[in-house]
C-alpha cells in the first residue's frame, strides 16, 4: 500500500483485522463516552443522594442505561462509517465522520426525569452563587490592596507604595525617554505644634499638609508620606523647571494658609527639595537625593 490517501468502508476494507476494527470502534465511541460521562456524573450523583423509594425499578434514563443507549447508537452507525488513512499502519485509521452524541440526541429534554432537571437547575444556581462569591472576594481584595497602600493617618500613599510608584516611573523614563521629578518636603514648625497643643494638633497639621499636596498634583502624579512629618511628590512628565515652580507655589501656599484645631487657627510651613530623574540606581537612591536637596534648602533658610 502506498502513502497516498485511500478511502475504505469497514465492510469492504481489504486486509482489515480484528485489531483495526476494534481501534475504529473505540475511536467512533469516544464522543459518545464523553457525553455519557457527564450524564452519568449528574444522574448518578442525584440517585445516590436522593433515592426514590416509590420508583424501585431502574429508569430507562438511569445512569447505567445511558451508556447502553449511546453504545447502541454507535453500533448501529459504526459499520457504515468511512475511514481515511495516509499511512500503512493500523493506528493511522481514524473516523472521517465519527458519530456525535449529545444530551439532546440521547433523550429529548422534555422527556428528562424531573429529578435530573431539578439537579441541573440546582447546579446552575450553585454556579451563579459561586460567581457572586468570587466577585465579592475580588472587591474585598481590591479594598484590602488600597488599605495596604494607604498611609495610616493621611490621605496619601505610605512609603512602600510610594516607592513602588517611583520605581514604575523610573522604568517608563528608561523605556520611553520620559521626564519625571521628585519633590521632597519636610514640615517646619511641626514639633512646636506637637509640644504646644498635643499630638491631636500634630495629626491635624499632617492631614492639612497632605490635603494641600494632594490638591496640587495632576492625575497620574503621586503623593506619599515618607515618615514622621516628611512627604514626597512624584511628578510624571515634568522637567526640573516646572517641578521647582510647583515646589515654590506649595511653599507659599503653606506659609499663607492656616488649619483649624480645637477652635484655634494654626500655621505650619515646609522646606522643599527637588530632583529630576537622571538614571538613578534605584527608587530609594532618587528619593534620597531629593531628601538631600530638601536638607540643603532648610539649612540655607536657617
Amino acid at each position: 500500500m502506498g502513502l497516498n490517501s485511500h478511502l475504505y468502508t469497514t465492510d469492504d476494507q481489504p486486509g482489515s483485522t480484528p485489531s483495526m476494527m476494534a481501534d475504529a470502534r473505540d475511536a467512533a465511541e469516544k464522543p459518545a463516552r464523553a457525553t455519557t460521562a457527564s450524564m452519568q456524573s449528574l444522574l448518578a450523583h442525584y440517585f445516590e443522594t436522593n433515592p426514590d423509594p416509590a420508583s424501585p425499578a431502574p429508569s430507562p434514563f438511569h445512569a447505567d442505561n445511558v451508556y447502553a443507549l449511546s453504545t447502541a447508537q454507535s453500533e448501529t452507525r459504526l459499520p457504515k462509517e468511512v475511514f481515511e488513512t495516509s499511512h500503512v499502519t493500523e493506528s493511522a485509521f481514524v473516523p472521517v465522520d465519527a458519530p456525535k452524541a449529545s444530551p439532546s440526541s440521547l433523550v429529548a429534554q422534555d422527556d428528562w426525569p424531573a429529578a435530573a432537571r431539578a439537579l441541573i437547575n440546582s447546579l446552575m444556581q450553585d454556579n451563579e452563587a459561586l460567581r457572586e462569591q468570587l466577585h465579592q472576594q475580588a472587591l474585598h481584595l481590591q479594598t484590602a490592596q488600597g488599605q495596604a497602600d494607604s498611609d495610616a493617618l493621611t490621605p496619601t500613599l505610605n512609603r512602600r507604595a510610594f516607592l513602588r510608584e517611583v520605581h514604575r516611573a523610573m522604568a517608563d523614563c528608561r523605556r520611553y525617554g520620559e521626564e519625571a521629578c521628585l519633590i521632597y518636603l519636610d514640615m517646619d514648625g511641626f514639633k512646636s505644634i506637637n509640644d504646644a497643643y498635643g499630638h491631636a494638633a500634630g495629626d491635624a497639621a499632617l492631614i492639612y499638609v497632605a490635603e494641600a499636596l494632594n490638591g496640587s498634583v495632576r492625575e497620574g502624579d503621586s503623593v506619599g508620606r515618607m515618615g514622621g512629618d516628611e512627604f514626597a511628590i512624584l511628578l510624571r512628565h515634568a522637567d526640573l523647571k516646572s517641578a521647582r515652580i510647583k515646589a515654590m507655589k506649595l511653599e507659599a501656599e503653606l506659609m499663607m494658609g492656616t488649619f483649624e484645631h480645637a477652635g484655634l487657627y494654626l500655621k505650619v510651613g515646609g522646606s522643599f527639595g527637588v530632583r529630576a530623574y537622571a538614571a538613578q540606581a534605584s527608587a530609594e537612591a532618587w528619593v534620597s537625593e531629593a531628601d538631600a536637596a530638601m536638607f540643603l534648602a532648610k539649612k540655607a533658610v536657617r
